[in-house]
């Protein structure tokens, strides 16, 4: 059957692409400043995807998640940048490995800054830093990051148990390298000898 939608005029396509997705360029904005570790890159990433998406926005359904859309191909704008920059890197599977080595689950310590907290989250591998950082930071929805990554949800859960398992180890080793559990520790064992 063909499809009996009305030929946009090309004004009017903009108009509604600006009403619907230039709202969420911040946000596309801060996962791309995630992803590139640099301001120009990201700002280059970001007028990347808004461009892409802008020539694809006719595929776009309305009513749908359109940050989910935008996230999505951003991350495959920043694929195709990768592919483009690089010979063939060999990708070994670490999640198996780390699954089973990480029995142990230290609390989340207290008093830790949020850039402590970012430097904690880069030393996680990127599959679980990408969920991490999309669920916890940015506060996409499972089905949202599910869009974005092109990931089944159970992929997205189980990356984000061990995602954040993963860093409440890291921000554990960091806050006993600092000492930061010890003074609570130390103010408990008070409270509990008076």
């Amino acid at each position: 059957m063909l499809s009996l939608r009305r030929r946009q005029e090309p004004t009017d396509v903009w108009k509604d692409f600006e009403a619907e997705a230039t709202p969420f360029m911040a946000d596309v904005y801060r996962v791309a400043m995630w992803l590139a570790r640099d301001r120009e890159e990201a700002e280059d990433l970001v007028q990347e995807t808004f461009t892409q998406a802008l020539l694809s926005y006719h595929r776009f359904e309305k009513g749908t998640n359109c940050r989910a859309w935008l996230v999505k191909i951003l991350y495959h704008t920043n694929s195709k940048r990768i592919r483009s920059g690089s010979k063939l890197q060999l990708v070994y599977s670490v999640e198996e490995d780390i699954a089973e080595t990480l029995a142990f689950e230290p609390p989340t310590p207290q008093g830790l800054t949020d850039e402590e907290v970012l430097t904690a989250l880069e030393k996680i591998p990127k599959q679980f830093q990408e969920v991490v950082l999309l669920c916890d930071v940015e506060e996409f929805s499972y089905k949202e990051i599910s869009v974005a990554l092109s990931l089944p949800i159970g992929t997205v859960m189980s990356r984000l148990h061990r995602g954040r398992k993963m860093l409440r180890n890291e921000l554990a080793t960091f806050a006993n390298r600092y000492g930061i559990n010890q003074e609570e520790d130390k103010g408990r064992e008070s409270n509990a000898v008076s």
